[in-house]
C-alpha cells in the first residue's frame, strides 16, 4: 500500500473519531510533520473520548511546529499530565510571556518548581532576562546557577555581561565578557559578544585584534564579517534587546541537546528561541537540519529559506536548500539555487556548486571550479583536491586524478575517505596492490561499518587472489550495503572464483534489480551471458 502524501493527509483525516485523529497525528509526529500532527491532535481534542494524552500530543505538536502561542495555551498543568510535559510546559509559558512583554509572569514561570531536569539550565539562563523585562535591574544581575552545570556558569556569564552593559555598569560588563572570551577555547558567541561590546565602547582596534586572534585559531564566516566591520569603521552592532538576549541564551542548551541526540527537545528550544528573535539566522539553519534529518523536507526548506541575504548564514542555508532539491531528484532547481549562491564568489558556496555539478555528472565544470578554488586558496583544503580527483577520474584523466589524491593525502594522511578512494582505485586497476591493501585496511579500521570501505578491502583480497578471504569480506560488505549494485557484483565474482556458481549467478541477477550504472549493468549482463563468468571477455561499451 502506498503512503498518503502529507498534503492529502492534512486535507482528508482518515477517521472521524478521537482515536483515529490521534493515530493520524501520532503518525505525522513520528514522520517529523509537526504542522500536520498539530492539526490532527487539535481535531482529536474536540472529539468525544479525547483524554489527557491527546492534549499532551497537541501541545507537543504545536510547539515543534513553531506555534508557541498555541503551545502555551495547551501546556498541560493537570494532575493527569505527565511530569515531562508539565516541566516543558512551564518553560514554554515563560517564553511566551516574555514574547508578549509580560516579564513578571515570565519570572514566575522560570522560577517555578515545575521546571526541573532537563530544562533547569534553560530556565536559569532565561530568568535574568525576564527579570530585566520586569524592571528588576538588581534581579537581572544575579548570577544564574544550577549546581554542577558549567554551561550555565559560562553562558550565564556572557548574559550577565550584557545585562551589566544594559545597566550602564561598563567596567563590570567588560570583566564578565572578557572572562568568557578568554581561556583556552572560548566560544564564538563569547568572542562576538565581547567584540561587539568593545566596538560599542569605541575600541575598534581592540575588537579587530580580538577577532584576528580568534580567526587564527578557528576560521569562521561570522568572525571574518565582524573583523571586516570593525576594521572598516562601520557602525558597531547594537546591544541585544531583552528578547534577543534571551534568545541567545537558549543557543547553548540547544547545542547541548543536539550533542546528546535529544532532537525533539533541541527543536523545541529552537522554536522557543525563534519566538523571541525570529531573525536569529543560525537558529533557522539548525531547525532546517533537524527537520531534514527527521524527514520533513518541506519544513526544512522553509527554515533554510529564512536567513536574510547578506547574513553570515545565508549562503550556507542556500547550499543546504539546494541539496534538499538534489536529494528529491529536482536537479534543475538544486543547480539553479547553488549557482546563484556561487555567483557571490564565496568559496564555500562555489564548493557546494562544484559538488552538485559532480553529483549531476557535469564533471568538467566541477573540476574547473575546484581548480580555481585550489589556485586561489592560500592553503588548499584537502577536500578540494579530493573533489577534483573524483571528477578527473570520471573524465578518464587518471594520472591527474591520482596526483590530486596523493596531494590530498599529504594534507590529510589519515583520512579514511581518501585512503579508501585511492586504495580502491589502485586495486581496481591492479596496481600498487600491497600498498593499496594496507590503505583500505586502515580505512576499514577507522570505519568498520562502511560497506563501501569493506567492499574495497574484499576487492583487494580478490585482486590478490585470496578468493576465500574475499568472499568472507564481501559478504560483510553486502550485509552493510545490501542495495549497492557494485558490491553485489564483486561478491558474485568472488563466489564464482571459489566454485559457488549458482550463488554467483544469483548475485549478478540481483545487480540488475538495483539500478546499476550503465557500466556495471553491462558487466553483469556479460557475465550472465558467458559460460566463463568474470573470466570471459569484458563487454564493449558505447564509444569504445
Amino acid at each position: 500500500m502506498g503512503r498518503t502524501s502529507p498534503q492529502a493527509a492534512a486535507e482528508s483525516p482518515p477517521a472521524e473519531t478521537a482515536y483515529g485523529m490521534f493515530l493520524a497525528g501520532q503518525g505525522a509526529l513520528n514522520d517529523g510533520r509537526s504542522q500536520d500532527a498539530s492539526r490532527y491532535f487539535d481535531a482529536a481534542r474536540t472529539e468525544p473520548g479525547a483524554d489527557e494524552l491527546v492534549s499532551e500530543r497537541a501541545f507537543t505538536a504545536a510547539l515543534l511546529s513553531g506555534d508557541i502561542t498555541r503551545a502555551a495555551s495547551l501546556a498541560p498543568t493537570g494532575p493527569d499530565a505527565s511530569e515531562a510535559s508539565r516541566r516543558l510546559g512551564a518553560l514554554v509559558r515563560g517564553v511566551e510571556a516574555m514574547a508578549e512583554d509580560h516579564g513578571k509572569q515570565a519570572v514566575a514561570e522560570f522560577g517555578s518548581s515545575a521546571i526541573a531536569f532537563p530544562h533547569k539550565s534553560a530556565a536559569a539562563l532565561l530568568a535574568p532576562w525576564a527579570s530585566a523585562q520586569a524592571g528588576d535591574v538588581e534581579g537581572s544581575l544575579v548570577v544564574p546557577q544550577v549546581r554542577g552545570d558549567r554551561l550555565v556558569d559560562y553562558f550565564g556569564g556572557i548574559g550577565r555581561g550584557l545585562l551589566f552593559e544594559r545597566a550602564k555598569r561598563y567596567d563590570e560588563a567588560e570583566t564578565a565578557l572578557k572572562a568568557a572570551a578568554s581561556g583556552d577555547a572560548p566560544s564564538e558567541i563569547a568572542i562576538l559578544t565581547y567584540g561587539g561590546f568593545l566596538e560599542r565602547r569605541g575600541r575598534r582596534l581592540d575588537a579587530v585584534a580580538l577577532y584576528e586572534s580568534a580567526l587564527g585559531e578557528s576560521p569562521s564566516d561570522a568572525l571574518a564579517a565582524a573583523k571586516a566591520r570593525a576594521a572598516g569603521g562601520k557602525p558597531a552592532p547594537p546591544a541585544p534587546s531583552l528578547k534577543q538576549g534571551a534568545a541567545q541564551a537558549l543557543l547553548a542548551p540547544t547545542a547541548t541537546m543536539i550533542a546528546a541526540k535529544q532532537s525533539q527537545i533541541a527543536l523545541a528550544y529552537l522554536r522557543l528561541l525563534l519566538r523571541l528573535d525570529p531573525q536569529r539566522d543560525e537558529a533557522w539553519v539548525m531547525v532546517g537540519d533537524l527537520m531534514q534529518t527527521g524527514g520533513d523536507t518541506a519544513a526544512a526548506r522553509d527554515a533554510y529559506a529564512r536567513p536574510r541575504p547578506g547574513s553570515s548564514e545565508y549562503l550556507e542555508a542556500q547550499g543546504k536548500l539546494a541539496w534538499t532539491y538534489e536529494q528529491a531528484d529536482d536537479h534543475a532547481t538544486a543547480l539553479k539555487i547553488a549557482q546563484a549562491a556561487a555567483a557571490s564568489g564565496d568559496a564555500d558556496a562555489r564548493l557546494t556548486y562544484a559538488d552538485l555539478l559532480r553529483a549531476n555528472e557535469r564533471y568538467a565544470e566541477s573540476a574547473e571550479i575546484l581548480g580555481q578554488l585550489i589556485r586561489q586558496a592560500p592553503t588548499p583544503d584537502w577536500r578540494l583536491y579530493f573533489g577534483r580527483a573524483v571528477s578527473l577520474e570520471k573524465l578518464n584523466r587518471w594520472p591527474e586524478a591520482e596526483a590530486d589524491l596523493q596531494a590530498a593525502l599529504k594534507l590529510r594522511p589519515d583520512e579514511p575517505e581518501l585512503l579508501n578512494y585511492l586504495g580502491y582505485s589502485w586495486i581496481d586497476r591492479g596496481t600498487h596492490l600491497k600498498e593499496a591493501l594496507a590503505m583500505v585496511q586502515k580505512a576499514v579500521g577507522a570505519n568498520p561499518r562502511s560497506g563501501a570501505m569493506v567492499d574495497s578491502l574484499g576487492w583487494a583480497y580478490f585482486k590478490l587472489g585470496d578468493y576465500k578471504q574475499a568472499v568472507e569480506t564481501l559478504e560483510q560488505a553486502v550485509e552493510l550495503e545490501a542495495g549497492d549494485p557494485e558490491i553485489n557484483d564483486h561478491l558474485g565474482d568472488s563466489y564464482w572464483k571459489v566454485g559457488r556458481r549458482d550463488e554467483a549467478l544469483f548475485q549478478w541477477r540481483r545487480v540488475l534489480t538495483l539500478k546499476p550504472s550503465d557500466k556495471v549493468r553491462a558487466v553483469a549482463e556479460a557475465k550472465l551471458a558467458s559460460p566463463l563468468g568474470p573470466d570471459g571477455p569484458p563487454p564493449k561499451m558505447a564509444g569504445e
